[in-house]
């Protein structure tokens, strides 16, 4: 099976609770953790429908006060990717 690319855009994305500072290093950890989502385990079933999911609500995560933006954004994609899968 011939990989596909795939073109995630994403408007907005609502985090409550972090450090205005730390936006940008969350939003490439999000990237990051995607792409290897993407990588290990494939497009969720959802994506193969039609291609555009117009809402997609990623529920929530915990964090330890204190974790770094890499962690958080790490999260934060793995919840995006669970949502896409339902």
């Amino acid at each position: 099976m011939r990989p596909r690319n795939i073109e995630l855009h994403v408007e907005e994305l609502v985090l409550d609770g972090f450090a205005f500072g730390d936006r940008y290093s969350i939003a490439e950890a999000v990237e990051h953790e995607l792409a290897a989502l993407f990588a290990e385990q494939g497009a969720p079933q959802s994506l193969n429908r039609d291609g555009a999911i117009e809402r997609l609500e990623g529920g929530t995560f915990e964090a330890a006060q204190g974790s770094k933006p890499e962690t958080i954004g790490a999260k934060v994609a793995q919840a995006v990717y669970g949502g896409m899968k339902r």
